[in-house]
């Protein structure tokens, strides 16, 4: 049998009763970028080239379908329209890539600067080992000074030894 009552915790604030319209703040910018990147295409100068001359055309050659006579004021408006929307969406996309540039760079830094760091501890060790190894005898080193000395015990007299007899 289901409980009727179901308990609200009261350590959590109750969600709202109204609706909400929840954003992606991230969504506008995405959009931007899309379209940035699509207004920088060849494809959209050829259907915008392919758009103005039908335009032009209409307005010239078919006199019942002269909606925007020689000026073309209407084409022009359409123009400064594109332009004022598309200005600000292209600085949008370029100001968010400023941003991610931004953020590579500082990485970039930093892993440099690890680099750099773990470059010259490497060294600093590279050194001591340079010089512990030069104060360590070398094979050669012992061999020499074996055969010294036992150039110095065949040069020295030796005692003689005394005959004993039982």
């Amino acid at each position: 049998m289901p409980e009727p009552f179901t308990r609200r915790r009261l350590d959590q604030p109750r969600a709202p009763r109204r609706l909400t319209l929840r954003v992606d703040p991230e969504a506008f910018g995405r959009f931007s970028e899309g379209l940035a990147r699509f207004l920088g295409t060849g494809k959209f100068l050829f259907w915008q080239t392919l758009l103005v001359i039908t335009w032009i055309t209409l307005n010239l050659v078919a006199v019942s379908l002269r909606w925007d006579p020689y000026p073309f004021i209407l084409l022009n408006l359409a123009f400064s329209t594109q332009a004022a929307y598309a200005a600000p969406l292209i600085l949008l996309a370029q100001n968010r890539q400023d941003d991610r540039d931004r953020v590579s760079l500082e990485e970039d830094r930093a892993r440099a600067a690890q680099t750099k760091a773990d470059t010259e501890f490497l060294a600093r060790e590279l050194a001591a080992l340079r010089i512990a190894v030069g104060e360590v005898a070398t094979r050669d080193y012992l061999r020499g000074e074996l055969d010294r000395l036992r150039a110095d015990l065949d040069a020295k007299p030796r005692p003689r030894e005394k005959k004993t007899s039982y």
